[in-house]
């Protein structure tokens, strides 16, 4: 592959999503630096895989994690075009059931969606800026704009994601343009082995005007467009089927 063909590094790409959207960029000519905290083998495995793939171990809800993680990335391959902040987690907790969502589950949540999300689009943001033409998207979800969700301290992450896209995309246009996918249910291995989703996949499939659940290439689809929709910024995206018309 050139070195010229543009680097993407999408965070938390070692399964689901972030798997999905460096499969897509990787067949579309871009370097890709695959990334994980926890599924080290998984990620190694995907880097393997694509043509000129990086995989580097990092947890970015630590700051010196995420910003080592970007000069990894551009000591590497000299150079960044496109961060996609994939990294993420949950806590399958009935909204009702305010006692099982304590702060612990809090601070577990927001350090990774929210801070970390942040501080790997900080650290990336000089590169991203560098050729005038840099491109942030953010993953978040509808449960950021809707009173749903797999737990509430998680709809609330994806909140601030959504909030924070919006100003960057302000703040720091027209260098770098910031974006988000907000997926609906999405069929993921973690997904597909958590009872409390069944029901909700089942609403889906009778409800939505699209009548299926959505998968990661869905959500890949719309990350691709937001790189190359170089007229727009500050968007979210609904990846939904439709489920925010409900």
């Amino acid at each position: 592959m050139s070195a010229a063909a543009p680097v993407a590094l999408v965070t938390g790409s070692s399964s689901g999503i972030g798997e999905a959207v460096a499969r897509r960029l990787a067949e579309d000519g871009y370097r890709v630096a695959v990334n994980s905290s926890r599924s080290v083998e998984e990620g190694e495995k995907l880097a393997a895989s694509l043509p000129d793939a990086l995989y580097v171990r990092a947890d970015v809800s630590a700051e010196t994690e995420a910003r080592e993680l970007v000069s990894r990335v551009v000591e590497h391959y000299g150079r960044l075009d496109v961060l996609v902040n994939s990294a993420g987690r949950t806590r399958a907790i009935a909204h009702p059931d305010l006692e099982a969502a304590g702060p612990d589950v809090w601070r577990d949540i927001l350090d990774l969606n929210v801070i970390g999300t942040w501080q790997t689009s900080v650290a990336a943001m000089p590169h991203l800026a560098a050729n005038g033409a840099g491109a942030i998207v953010n993953v978040s979800s509808i449960a950021g704009s809707r009173t749903a969700g797999s737990s509430i301290p998680y709809a609330v992450s994806k909140a601030a994601v959504e909030h924070m896209t919006r100003l960057l995309a302000k703040a720091v246009g027209p260098a770098v343009r910031v974006n988000a996918v907000a997926p609906s249910l999405i069929e993921t291995p973690w997904t597909a082995g958590e009872p409390f989703f069944a029901p909700i996949a089942e609403y889906v499939r009778q409800n939505a005007p699209l009548r299926r659940v959505g998968t990661p290439e869905d959500v890949a689809t719309a990350v691709r467009h937001l790189i190359d929709a170089t007229y727009t910024t500050g968007q979210i995206v609904y990846v939904d089927g439709g489920c925010h018309l409900l």
